[in-house]
């Protein structure tokens, strides 16, 4: 039951609506299962300073009151966070093939921190895990198995990265306990026999240290840690070490009035005894992703034992037990407040900033909010932008897929392929053999894709089809106009140097765009075949005499030019130039037809000429 001495902080209005809830629960008819008791998931959290609506909304998640009007007895903020538990308690996405691939599972916590719309509900749930551990040496072995494993992968984690030690700890060796129970037992066995000893060795490490916190005049607060099961048996997995060669098994937390004084506790352990320097950690100047803050070092006693100095204030302290939490007892601009906004950052702003007088009514998860995960039919989860469409996943899945896609069931419905997918729902691709994107896929609306990166694999398509499609009108054109024509020969390559394109399929999709059009086309081929006049220079200002020619373009001579041979200019036609790509300035007569049917976009390429001839 709930301890009366932790629900002194609260009000007699709230500590009455919770005795209501709790004599509520008293009423209902108890039934034998599993899954624990309101009242069970909410002793998990006394320790924890929550609020009184997160505990409310605690005793009143059990599942027995399913249809209870909650919001007309205990209010809308604690209904909302008690149907955001049922939503959280309803994920049911894990699975052996999840477990087997660290990415996957990756995604499944983000998708559980991203159907939590309070912070409050994410610690329920943790408390709810924690009561159903408590409960699973009845269950069978295969669902204890499954239960503790997803408690390590999934839920631990999460409470790591929440900053709440307190309840990690307790996660981790409950699971473990279930997991590998043989080498718990090992492990307890051994704390137990040496049980003493440590103590010996902590109350004489501690005696000392007291005195000298005394001398220096520092009030603190001195008390041995207990090490955790699980974590023993990690530390003894990474360093390859048996239990008896680990040197935290001892270990002194110390806890002082500020930041300042932590630094000169250690300062004096150091003097004082000797330490090993690779295990010092200044975790106050670099806080772990999570905020945690502490001064970290191991000592050697006069028997020569190895202990753990942990030194950090109150308000580490707190934080690193109670995590976000804790939060809300800081006011903001303080140096707690600063470890949460990095352990924050990190997490993709897991919480709105909220001061010290709103407790935790504003704790929102932002982590992730604007990402939904949905899963295949095989189970596999996906990680899409929020908003994202039934297209959008299958691009995710494969282009291919994406390409030839065509309709969609979302949960076993036929669904829209402009249909917005939500978190938890799972996904059917149906499929057509042809690959071919629809051009309006990539249309603002009705919008079909939300992807950036599923748009451009369209329109890449599209693209591509396009530029296939004007090779082939190009082609066509040419082949049509040498048979009206009647021209002999290969033309191609005078044709590619006519109308200075680069290659032969730049001017096939010249062609197939109407860039270049088809009468330009047949003069361009009629000129090339000698059928009109061939004009490669102006005629002579002066029969019979010598002269050359200084033409300016733009005011500025020595440009590399040439005369086209669409209109043959001459020396006393007034010109124009226009600038090809690769074959400098073509002169044109400014009269030329060629000229005249340029469009806005090419009528940017033409520059001013002039032509002087110089006779001799």
């Amino acid at each position: 039951m709930l301890h009366q001495a932790l629900l002194s902080r609260f009000s007699s209005q709230e500590v009455a609506f919770i005795q209501k809830a709790i004599d509520l629960l008293a009423h209902v008819e108890a039934q034998e299962s599993g899954r624990p008791h309101g009242v069970e998931v909410a002793v998990n959290l006394q320790g924890l300073n929550v609020d009184s609506a997160t505990l409310l909304a605690a005793i009143l998640s059990d599942y027995r009151l399913v249809s209870y009007p909650i919001e007309a007895e205990f209010g809308s903020v604690v209904a909302s966070i008690v149907q955001n538990v049922a939503e959280l308690n309803a994920l049911n996405v894990y699975s052996k093939e999840i477990a087997a691939e660290a990415s996957q599972v990756e995604i499944l916590r983000r998708m559980l921190l991203s159907l939590a719309d309070d912070i409050r509900a994410v610690l329920i749930k943790l408390a709810y895990r924690l009561a159903r551990l408590k409960k699973l040496a009845r269950e069978e072995p295969e669902i204890r198995h499954f239960i503790a494993q997803e408690t390590l992968d999934l839920y631990a984690p999460i409470a790591n990265r929440l900053g709440i030690g307190q309840l990690k700890w307790e996660l981790e060796d409950y699971a473990f306990r279930y997991l590998n129970p043989e080498s718990y037992v090992a492990i307890a066995k051994d704390l137990e026999s040496k049980r003493i000893h440590r103590e010996e060795c902590i109350a004489d490490f501690i005696e000392i240290l007291a005195a000298n916190l005394k001398r220096i005049r520092i009030d603190a607060g001195i008390k041995g840690r207990p090490k955790h099961i699980y974590s023993i048996w990690q530390k003894m997995q990474r360093k390859k070490l048996p239990i008896q060669e680990l040197y935290d098994l001892l270990a002194v937390r110390v806890i002082v009035n500020s930041t300042a004084e932590c630094y000169e506790v250690l300062g004096m352990v150091h003097q004082h005894w000797t330490f090993i320097p690779k295990e010092f950690d200044d975790y106050i100047a670099n806080p772990k992703n999570n905020g945690y803050q502490s001064l970290h070092t191991v000592i050697l006693d006069r028997h020569n034992n190895r202990i753990e100095v942990q030194i950090r204030t109150q308000e580490m302290h707190e934080f690193a037990e109670l995590g976000v939490a804790a939060h809300w007892r800081y006011k903001e601009g303080s140096k707690q407040d600063k470890a949460t906004e990095k352990s924050i950052a990190s997490l993709r702003q897991l919480l709105e900033e909220t001061d010290g007088e709103t407790l935790l009514a504003n704790f929102r998860t932002e982590l992730f909010s604007d990402r939904v995960y949905v899963l295949t039919p095989a189970g596999k989860l996906i990680d899409l932008i929020k908003g994202a469409t039934p297209l959008d996943f299958a691009y995710a899945i494969h282009t291919d897929l994406g390409h030839r896609c065509r309709g969609a069931k979302v949960n076993g419905r036929i669904v829209p392929l402009t249909y917005t997918l939500q978190t938890g729902e799972q996904v059917e691709v149906l499929t057509v053999n042809e690959i071919a994107p629809n051009p309006n896929w990539i249309d603002a609306k009705p919008a079909y894709l939300q992807t950036p990166r599923a748009i451009q694999k369209v329109k890449l398509w599209l693209n591509q089809q396009g530029r296939e499609k004007h090779i082939l009108m190009g082609q066509q054109l040419v082949e049509k106009s040498v048979q009206r024509l009647g021209i002999k020969g290969d033309y191609l390559a005078q044709l590619i140097q006519h109308f200075a394109c680069v290659d032969a399929e730049k001017l096939w999709v010249s062609l197939g765009r109407g860039t270049i059009n088809e009468r330009q086309l047949n003069h361009a081929l009629k000129v090339i075949a000698g059928l009109n006049k061939k004009v490669n220079s102006p005629k002579p200002a002066v029969a019979g005499k010598a002269h050359t020619f200084e033409i300016t373009v733009a005011g500025t001579n020595n440009i590399l030019t040439h005369f086209a041979q669409c209109c043959q200019p001459d020396t006393d036609d007034k010109l124009i130039g226009f600038i090809t790509h690769g074959h400098g300035i073509a002169i044109h007569k400014a009269s030329c037809d060629n000229i005249s049917q340029l469009n806005e976009q090419q009528r940017q390429q033409l520059v001013a000429v002039s032509l002087r001839v110089n006779k001799e």
